[in-house]
């Protein structure tokens, strides 16, 4: 009897246990309030973010009060993936430290949770009073102050694949100061031409900014002319600029009956020719230019000059435009979208964390989120996109790829660098001489072969060969190209020597 007794009891405790541990590993931590709450107020915000986007807003109050709403659904939407995140890791943590008695992660998830549940709480208070503040934003924007647009595309993907993103305040501010009227100067007649200086990190998206703001229908109806120079234009005589119609950017487009106006732009940096140039050279070409050109070009003339040297700022008649790196939370936005594309993250929650960790890994680089984001999308697949991950990873870590948040000016957003840790077994080393960005009207220099082609499909071309990063698919539609080289370890050239001589003997 005791033995027919103690067989049924440890078939109980068996199914007990069993059912324990299937309750314990298929556990999901249940939908907050908070996540719910914040998924209210984010749609809420995205409501206004797109009835705004689709009306023209001049107001400088009203774009302060759309940027900071802009960055709380950036911070909201950052904050519901991190959760989601938190929430897969940890069940995959669970899963797999199921069976032991001692858990020493239970401390860090507990941590973990803790860093996510206040994330969430910042989103949601920031967002209710953003929110709150909006009323007599909204009441002005519905109004006749602000008039529609033409029609924007309803996908988020094909609106950031063809527009600029999270530079619209600094777009109005560019276009606010070319149709602003000048004065004259120390009681003459004669009007100076206005200078707004664009200051910026390579690949801070300099060019982007003057270009949409060049093709804005205000800025195309006001000015005659856009004549468009770089930095070899500068180094030429005063004589062959001025006259020259081929460096401008964007051809003749009205003839205006009372006073021609002209607006010059000058990109100082950018060409394949002025990585590492002194700024001190670059400034001096820009006075000379200046100082020859302001006497001859019309009165009515403004002038934008981009670079990354702050030295340039003292050309500037007014305060000079510094563009900033995008936060962590706009950036991520930026990223999910681009690798995404129409498909709805939260479907592939799998997909999204190792998005994320991907976005870390690239660091607010536009160029590494457009290669690796056109690459994932191609290929909806956990493991392939775990791969890519890998290969990232594996760059940084071997010191092949630096990527910059665009804080130091002196690197590049994406460069491809000498590796200084390669194993024993690395017969080949890949190594970046130069990069340099195409123009659009110059498509037959474009590189045949492709980045992706050298890191994923196997193209191992010898010697120094040109290789194509990507096509920017919004004005001034550059083609971004890295000059490369396959390089043996000099251990391996001589040892081969060595075998050849041994040979010869």
């Amino acid at each position: 009897m005791e033995i027919i007794v103690s067989a049924i009891t440890g078939e109980l405790v068996a199914r007990s246990v069993s059912f324990l541990m299937d309750r314990y590993l298929n556990w999901t931590a249940p939908t907050d309030d908070s996540d719910r709450l914040l998924q209210r107020l984010l749609l809420r915000a995205q409501v206004i973010v797109e009835e705004a986007e689709g009306r023209r807003i001049t107001t400088h109050a009203m774009l302060r009060q759309l940027a900071k709403l802009r960055e709380d659904v950036y911070r909201g939407c950052y904050a519901l993936d991190m959760s989601s995140r938190r929430r897969d890791r940890e069940l995959s943590r669970r899963r797999s430290s199921a069976l032991s008695r001692s858990n020493p992660c239970k401390r860090v998830c507990l941590m973990a949770r803790s860093d996510g549940d206040g994330r969430l709480q910042d989103a949601v208070g920031s967002l209710e009073t953003t929110i709150a503040d909006m009323s007599e934003f909204v009441v002005f924007l519905t109004g006749s102050g602000c008039p529609r647009l033409g029609r924007q595309p309803y996908s988020a993907y094909m609106f950031m694949d063809k527009c600029m993103f999270g530079r619209q305040m600094e777009m109005e501010r560019v276009v606010a100061f070319l149709l602003e009227e000048e004065t004259s100067h120390g009681g003459s007649s004669r009007r100076e031409p206005g200078v707004l200086a664009i200051l910026g990190p390579k690949r801070a998206g300099k060019s982007t900014l003057v270009e949409h703001a060049c093709n804005d229908e205000r800025v195309r109806d006001h000015f005659s002319q856009i004549l468009s120079f770089t930095f070899g234009d500068l180094k030429d005589d005063g004589s062959s600029v001025s006259l020259r119609r081929s460096g401008g950017a964007i051809k003749h487009r009205r003839h205006i009956i009372d006073e021609e106006r002209v607006l010059v732009i000058v990109e100082l940096d950018g060409e394949r020719n002025t990585k590492g140039l002194d700024e001190t050279i670059m400034e001096s070409s820009l006075r000379g230019f200046y100082s020859t050109y302001k006497t001859r070009i019309p009165c009515a003339t403004k002038i934008i000059v981009t670079s990354r040297s702050e030295k340039i700022a003292s050309f500037a008649t007014t305060e000079p435009l510094r563009l900033r790196p995008l936060s962590r939370e706009a950036f991520w936005y930026f990223f999910k979208v681009r690798v995404f594309g129409s498909t709805d993250a939260a479907d592939h929650p799998k997909l999204a964390s190792i998005a994320m960790d991907m976005a870390d890994e690239v660091d607010g680089s536009f160029a590494a989120a457009s290669i690796f984001g056109e690459l994932v999308r191609s290929n909806f697949n956990p493991q392939f996109w775990s791969l890519a991950l890998a290969v990232l990873r594996e760059f940084k870590k071997r010191n092949l790829i630096k990527y910059d948040a665009h804080q130091r000016t002196e690197t590049d957003a994406l460069e491809i660098i000498k590796p200084s840790s390669y194993t024993k077994e690395a017969a080949e080393e890949f190594v970046h001489l130069d990069d340099y960005q195409i123009n659009s009207s110059t498509r037959g220099e474009v590189p045949k072969i492709s980045l992706q082609d050298i890191l994923f499909g196997g193209a191992r071309p010898q010697g120094k060969f040109d290789v194509l990063g990507w096509k920017s698919t919004i004005p001034p539609y550059y083609s971004y190209a890295y000059r490369c080289e396959i390089q043996r370890p000099q251990r391996m050239v001589a040892r081969k020597n060595r075998g050849r001589k041994i040979g010869n003997s």
